[in-house]
């Protein structure tokens, strides 16, 4: 039996500043829980969603914006649709920076304009740095991954250009290439180009990729961190990543494989040590594969472990488990993506993981 737990959303618009006070935990117990997140519900932008294209309308003028019907099957053809679609405004942009830039530049040396990659951490908007808010709302153009919450977006300020290049299991908006050349020129036109991304752009986010790119191509970059997923998730639920006799150091790992499939990228032997936390990013597919090697390299099967689905935002949802039960539990929940696991002795920390029993998981969902 599965104990189904609501906890307190401290999430909050960031322009209310709304606090919310903590109420008692209501267990309620389920045989069996299962839940359907639709696009509309969630806090991210899913990557056909009526609110992406709505949030992306100039793109359209050309052509009416909608989300592909269902009986589009062929994902290659709706990306090169949508790229086809938006092409003739993008070119507009451009010549409509250029000439702003040119106007402003005569008789001085104007070189081209910055590139920010910033840091929207795990998706509560209260998480964003001070600095992160000033370069979102003095951007002339936007392009944000699928894991930049909608919270944030609203940020941004009425006359900017959001560009969605969001990435999904099996669609890709954007190859990462095209993301590079979008950058590129951009910035030579002489805008104010933010890459958003979700937790931190340096922590599994490519963004030492494009920073490298741009300033071979003499284009001056500037990081803003952001709170990543591992420090932004563990601490809602109370969880220390490390603790003095119990964590000595905690690895962040990667559970995508570059060739695909069900196993992880790779799994060392050392990543099986007990005074080690391990917080894998990406890892609901590979999930069963990897806690089998973590096991078959040592570490114990009863090692508490947690999965958490879109940390931080209102739709969180939790699910506590030893190692061996794991994949299982997950899987009977029917967590979807983002999200994150953490497997290791200060998951039993947490003061919601004394509600779980040797015997059962523990889902728990936010609201």
């Amino acid at each position: 039996m599965a104990l189904v737990q609501r906890i307190p959303s401290f999430s909050s618009n960031l322009r209310n500043w709304k606090t919310t006070n903590p109420t008692n935990h209501k267990p309620v117990s389920s045989l069996h829980y299962k839940t359907q997140i639709t696009a509309s519900s969630s806090p991210f932008t899913e990557k056909h969603s009526v609110e992406r294209y709505q949030r992306d309308q100039w793109l359209y003028k050309a052509s009416t914006p909608s989300p592909p019907s269902s009986n589009q099957q062929d994902e290659v053809f709706v990306r090169e649709n949508d790229i086809a679609s938006q092409l003739p405004e993008l070119k507009k942009l451009l010549e409509v920076l250029r000439e702003k830039r040119e106007s402003g530049c005569r008789g001085g040396d104007c070189g081209p304009g910055d590139v920010f990659l910033v840091g929207t951490g795990p998706g509560d908007p209260e998480l964003l740095t001070l600095k992160a808010v000033r370069v979102i709302q003095s951007a002339d153009l936007l392009l944000y991954d699928r894991l930049v919450s909608n919270d944030v977006l609203e940020l941004v300020a009425p006359d900017a250009r959001l560009l969605y290049v969001g990435k999904t299991a099996g669609y890709h908006s954007r190859t990462q290439e095209e993301i590079h050349e979008l950058l590129l020129s951009f910035a030579e036109a002489g805008a104010t180009v933010v890459r958003l991304k979700g937790g931190d752009p340096l922590v599994f986010g490519r963004g030492g990729e494009e920073m490298d790119f741009l300033q071979q191509q003499g284009i001056r970059v500037q990081v803003i961190p952001g709170i990543t997923a591992a420090s932004g998730i563990a601490a809602e639920l109370g969880i220390p990543l490390t603790h003095r006799g119990v964590a000595t150091s905690v690895r962040f790992l990667t559970g995508h494989s570059r060739k695909g499939g069900t196993d992880p990228l790779f799994v060392a032997e050392n990543a099986a040590d007990p005074d080690t936390t391990l917080v894998v990013y990406m890892g609901l597919g590979t999930l069963p594969s990897l806690a089998q090697k973590l096991m078959d390299h040592g570490l114990p099967c009863d090692t508490p472990a947690v999965a958490v689905e879109r940390g931080t935002t209102p739709l969180q949802r939790n699910v506590f488990a030893e190692l061996k039960d794991f994949a299982t539990e997950i899987q009977s929940a029917g967590l979807v993506s983002p999200t994150l696991i953490i497997i290791g002795k200060v998951v039993e920390l947490s003061p919601l993981w004394p509600h779980c029993t040797k015997e059962s998981s523990c889902l728990v969902e936010t609201r």
